[in-house]
C-alpha cells in the first residue's frame, strides 16, 4: 500500500504538468455544461431530458462525463507516453508490479475525476437551479463504478495503442463520439435510426442512467449490469494486453 501511495503520489504531479489532460479532464466538461445552459435553459419539457429540465438532465449526466474525460484521453495518452519514453520498461526493470503502476494511474484518474466532478456541480449550483440527489449513496456508487469503468477502458487503450499520438486521437474521437451520441449532448430524444442504435450501445449512455437513477430516481433499467458487465470486460482485455514495451 505505502508503494502505491507513493507511485499514485508520482502519477499525480505527472499528470498536472500535462497541460491538455488537465484542459479536458476539468475544464471542457465543464464548459460544454454551461453552452448547454445557455442553450437549453432548465425549463421542463416532457418531450425531451426525460421529462426533466435540462440542467437537471446535464448534470448528473455530465458527473459520467467527468469520468469518460479522464478515463479515455488523460489515462491512456499517459500510459501509451510511458511506454514510448522507456518509463514502463524501467519500472519492469526494476521489478515493479504491473498492477502497482496500472493502480497508482487508476488512482490517479478517480482523484481528478471526482475534483473534476465537484468542481462542476458546485459551479452548475451556483448557476441554476439544480435540485439536490434524491440518494447520496446510490450517486457515489454510480459514480465509482462509472470511473472504473472509463479508468479500465483507458488501461485497455493504453496497452494496445503504439503511441501518446495514437491513444489522444483515439480517445478524442471517442470522447467526441459519446458527448454526442451517448446522452451527454443533444437530447437522446432527437437522436433516430443508426445514431440512435450507436448511442445505446455507448458506455457512457448507461454511466449517464445509472447516475441519474441516483440523483433523480429514473429508471436505469439495465444499465447498472452493463456498466459492470463492460467493466469485467475491459478489465480483463486490459490484463491481458498490457505491456512494458
Amino acid at each position: 500500500m505505502r508503494l502505491l501511495a507513493k507511485m499514485s503520489w508520482l502519477e499525480m504531479k505527472l499528470f498536472l504538468r500535462e497541460p491538455l489532460t488537465v484542459l479536458f479532464a476539468l475544464a471542457l466538461p465543464l464548459l460544454v455544461l454551461f453552452v448547454m445552459g445557455g442553450v437549453f435553459g432548465n425549463e421542463v419539457d416532457a418531450e425531451f431530458y426525460r421529462g426533466i429540465g435540462a440542467m437537471d438532465y446535464y448534470v448528473p449526466a455530465y458527473i459520467a462525463l467527468v469520468t469518460a474525460s479522464v478515463g479515455l484521453i488523460s489515462l491512456p495518452v499517459h500510459i501509451a507516453g510511458n511506454r514510448e519514453l522507456g518509463v514502463l520498461k524501467r519500472y519492469h526493470a526494476s521489478s515493479m508490479p504491473a498492477a502497482t503502476v496500472v493502480g497508482a494511474s487508476v488512482v490517479t484518474t478517480f482523484v481528478v475525476a471526482l475534483f473534476s466532478a465537484v468542481l462542476l456541480v458546485v459551479a452548475a449550483s451556483l448557476g441554476y437551479d439544480i435540485g439536490a440527489p434524491d440518494s447520496i449513496p446510490m450517486v457515489v456508487a454510480a459514480f465509482v463504478l462509472s470511473a472504473l469503468l472509463f479508468a479500465s477502458l483507458g488501461v485497455l487503450l493504453g496497452a494496445v495503442l503504439p503511441n501518446s499520438r495514437a491513444a489522444q486521437a483515439l480517445g478524442v474521437l471517442l470522447w467526441f463520439v459519446m458527448l454526442i451520441l451517448g446522452g451527454a449532448g443533444p437530447p437522446p430524444e432527437v437522436l433516430s435510426g443508426a445514431m440512435d442504435v450507436v448511442g445505446q450501445a455507448t458506455p457512457l449512455r448507461h454511466a449517464i442512467r445509472t447516475v441519474q437513477d441516483g440523483w433523480l430516481t429514473l429508471d436505469a433499467g439495465l444499465s447498472w449490469l452493463v456498466v459492470g458487465f463492460i467493466f469485467a470486460v475491459a478489465t480483463a482485455a486490459a490484463i491481458r494486453f498490457f505491456r512494458w514495451e
